[in-house]
């Protein structure tokens, strides 16, 4: 028996590559997102363990905002000289690094990344530890010099003896480059300008006395935890962040895993896809397959071989299939990841290959999927296979199962789509956004699997409708190619199945998204009422000489600036929610339209009073009048009183969780040092916003990360952080579409050979080339939009539910991308043009005599 599987698994090896091929992509983008994390995270990991200093000591951060406030925190520089005198402390240093600046050149152009990755104003002190060497030029000494990195200066064209401006919290500040700096380590993408370490407090903190940090460095044969227990001794365990070195590094690493899982997570989804869709190619594989070598496996079992030894043939030919994928899928996944970090390096990080990591949970993890997803997928049809009677098979009977009634089927696919059914609705149904969105993904998972149990049960009634043009436009050919799709519709469902995945997926968040949109929208066309908003680009605090220039630009009217303050609220209740308040100026009913359900703007702006979202209130026991206490950055407590709740349905816009807004004094009090996050500006009597806009655009020159909006820039900005999502699920929806092809190519490669006898006989009997081409293509096409019909009717039922749980999140409109779903079905139709042209080629290529007689 292992002789004749081995000889079978080698004499269908054509037949089989294009199942190879699924898992081949499902493994290598599992190994990849592997590889590619680890290489990051150890590369990192190495850097921060090789540049922090010993011990560092930083301000508390008993609160992070959601939203960037501006504002830095920093510590006393004296702190170096009382730290320098601890026993064991070799040196102690005050640090400068600040992240909210701007540096432009001299045509106004911003000379930092464009990624997302910061630009860092640091002062230059350079150590065995420091990250950058001087390569050419000299130091920075005193005021109005710098030194830039020197991957920053190749990207951007900057020279020794180039003049930039730096916008800083403090002011904007011109420097000569005089010096140019090189990464010794892995550059992580930032842009890095040196200053003084004399001028780098004053320019960038504003006050000569202030560091961000205090790096300290151990004396010869004094542990790292010895000597921070002598710094906790001397400054008290509460007042400041007390880091070792590796504690230090860890701290970073675990910032930067979040960015790295954002693209692990992708690409393991990309991996699901493929494991997903792949196992109908396989199943459909196989099972056609067994169907072509029925009399083989009957000759097996009457010369003796039993069920068993049938059924373990074929799942021995599915592990070698599955050995084979992933051996290939992961040297795939290896240059997958390869090609991520060449991609990194095109954005700014520079990884180096050398150091590619391929631990070994990866290559375990490719043959956990590989092996296992295969031999999962061939399981159902080696028991069919071991289901063959041997009279049968020797008889050419048609195969098992074929013609079998689908009751099982059907009663297995309405009980878990009832279920589906059932949790779909009562996400409709729910009042609360987590059970919603819980019910939401029980309901997926249920529908899509009962549609794929129940597909075949569709495949009659829907081909019927869908194919009955076809003998108008194409007489006979078009009547067979029809037939052929309905001959055998489990075969026609798991071919379709593959296709009906990545478009449900894609139908659910289309909806999802066009609905999100068109709630941005209404929101924005009900609640914003100024003439333009000013904001940075990627929604960072900007300077507030910003704010000074656009009050004094002529046809300027009302001015009201926007901070935020992360916040943490005890409520009655007794629960701590930390979250993000906004703060605004005096005229905020000039600009925006609230809707309050008690109270108004001016009581909530009002020295000591709040405004908060009504429902907020209501589910933590708040009323109007109620005093509530906030924790602010840095230990600041402060009572305020509930002066105004609001309708956050109404789409306010304003704040983060719980609504919570109050005048943007208190702001200036509780976190000194802010920046205004935007500007919401109304034109003077007499100036129309045109006019205004030319002029914002003219004082907004100099600083190119700021933009003035109206409303129409407004939503296509929202629009465009919205389609971000979109292009994932495009993605996915690409690769699901390769699969389903080779899908497609498979059934009817291997249905061309099951109809060999048959499609001689048709030639015979007068059928032309050109006419069985196109007979194939058709059957091709009706299969490809019978699987875009049921993806898309259940994509838009998932849709029309996540819809419903953004409803509880304010976003009320409903759309439905109807130029979406038209494309979509149109595109399905080409890629069963597409799928068919091999097999059909294939099939016109006969020599007639030869097909007639084959068995």
């Amino acid at each position: 028996m292992l002789k004749a599987t081995l000889r079978s698994f080698l004499a269908h090896k054509g037949r089989l590559l294009l199942s190879a091929l699924a898992v081949v992509l499902s493994v290598a983008f599992v190994a990849g997102s592997l590889i590619f994390s680890d290489t990051v995270s150890r590369t990192f990991d190495r850097l921060f363990a090789s540049s922090s200093a010993d011990v560092t000591v930083q301000p508390r951060e008993d609160l992070k905002a959601a939203v960037p406030t501006g504002a830095v925190a920093t510590v006393p520089a004296g702190l170096a000289r009382q730290l320098g005198g601890v026993e064991g402390v070799a040196s102690a240093h005050p640090d400068v690094e600040v992240e909210n600046v701007t540096v432009v050149d001299d045509r106004n152009e911003s000379v930092g990344p464009t990624t997302g990755a910061p630009t860092l104003a640091v002062d230059w002190h350079v150590t065995e530890r420091s990250v950058v060497e001087l390569t050419s030029g000299r130091t920075p000494r005193g005021d109005g010099e710098a030194v830039l990195d020197a991957d920053t200066a190749d990207a951007k064209g900057v020279e020794i003896g180039d003049m930039l401006t730096v916008q800083a919290q403090p002011g904007s500040f011109h420097v000569e480059v005089v010096g140019i700096a090189t990464f010794t380590t892995t550059n992580p993408g930032a842009a890095l300008v040196f200053l003084d370490p004399e001028v780098a407090a004053t320019r960038l903190l504003g006050a000569a006395d202030r560091a961000t940090s205090v790096s300290v460095e151990a004396e010869p044969g004094v542990p790292d935890a010895e000597l921070k227990r002598r710094i906790t001794a001397e400054l008290g365990s509460g007042a400041y962040a007390i880091r070792t070195a590796d504690e230090q590094a860890k701290t970073a690493s675990e910032e930067l895993g979040a960015f790295l899982d954002v693209i692990k997570y992708a690409m393991l989804g990309f991996a699901g896809i493929a494991v997903l869709v792949g196992v109908f190619l396989i199943v459909n594989t196989f099972s056609m397959l067994i169907a072509q070598r029925t009399r083989e496996l009957g000759l097996l079992r009457a010369l003796g071989a039993d069920r068993r030894q049938v059924r373990r043939s074929v799942l021995t030919e599915a592990v070698l299939l599955g050995l084979t994928g992933s051996t290939v899928g992961l040297a795939a996944g290896v240059g997958l990841a390869l090609g991520l970090i060449r991609l990194m390096s095109a954005f700014g990080m520079n990884l180096r290959t050398t150091e590619m990591v391929v631990a070994w949970p990866t290559p375990v993890a490719a043959y956990v999927v590989g092996v296992g997803v295969t031999f999962v997928a061939a399981y159902l049809p080696a028991r069919r296979a071991a289901a063959v009677s041997p009279m049968a098979a020797l008889a050419d009977a048609e195969v098992a199962g074929v013609g079998r009634p689908l009751r099982a089927r059907a009663v297995a696919g309405g009980v878990v789509g009832a279920i589906g059914a059932a949790a779909l609705l009562g996400c409709a149904l729910s009042g609360e956004t987590a059970t919603a969105a819980s019910l939401l993904g029980l309901g997926v998972v249920l529908t899509l699997v009962a549609t794929v149990v129940a597909g075949p049960l569709l495949v009659r009634p829907v081909i019927r409708v869908l194919g009955a043009a076809f003998p108008v436009l194409f007489g006979v050919v078009g009547r067979m190619s029809r037939r052929n799709a309905l001959r055998n519709p489990r075969r026609t469902g798991a071919t379709a199945a593959a296709l009906m995945v990545g478009l449900a997926l894609v139908g659910g968040l289309s909806v999802a998204s066009a609905s999100m949109s068109r709630s941005f929208d209404e929101q924005i066309d009900r609640t914003l009422g100024a003439d333009f908003v000013i904001q940075n680009a990627n929604f960072m605090p900007f300077p507030p000489e910003v704010t000074d220039r656009v009050r004094d630009t002529e046809g300027v009217g009302l001015v009201v600036r926007q901070r935020f303050a992360p916040v943490a609220v005890r409520l009655p209740d007794g629960e701590r929610i930390e979250t993000t308040a906004a703060g605004y100026d005096d005229g905020v009913d000039d600009v925006a339209r609230v809707t309050y359900t008690e109270g108004g703007t001016r009581a909530a702006l009002a020295d000591g009073g709040i405004a908060m979202d009504a429902g907020f209130a209501e589910e933590h026991g708040v009323r109007r009048g109620d005093r509530v206490p906030l924790e602010f950055p840095g230990g600041r407590t402060a009572e305020f009183t509930v002066a105004a709740l609001t309708d956050m349905e109404s789409g306010d816009g304003f704040g983060m969780r719980g609504g919570l807004f109050f005048g943007i004094a208190a702001v200036e009090r509780y976190v000194p040092g802010g920046q205004d996050s935007a500007l919401y500006v109304n034109a003077a009597p007499g100036t129309s916003p045109d006019e205004l806009r030319d002029r914002l655009e003219a004082t907004l020159d100099p600083y190119p990360q700021v933009r003035a909006r109206d409303q129409a820039d407004y939503k296509e900005l929202v629009h465009e952080q919205i389609a971000v999502l979109l292009y994932l699920v495009y993605a996915l929806l690409g690769l699901a579409i390769v699969i389903a092809v080779l899908g497609v190519v498979n059934t009817l490669a291997l249905s061309v050979v099951e109809r060999t006898r048959e499609i001689g006989l048709l030639r015979a009997i007068g059928l032309g080339r050109r006419q069985l081409r196109r007979m194939i293509r058709l059957e091709s096409v009706v299969i490809a939009v019978f699987g875009a019909v049921l993806g898309l009717g259940l994509g838009l039922v998932w849709g029309v539910c996540i819809q419903q749980v953004l409803a509880l999140e304010g976003m009320t409109a409903f759309a439905i991308p109807w130029g979406t779903v038209v494309a979509v079905v149109v595109g399905s139709a080409v890629v069963g043009v597409a799928a068919a042209l091999l097999p059909a080629l294939r099939a016109s290529r006969m020599n007639v005599l030869e097909a007639i007689a084959h068995e």
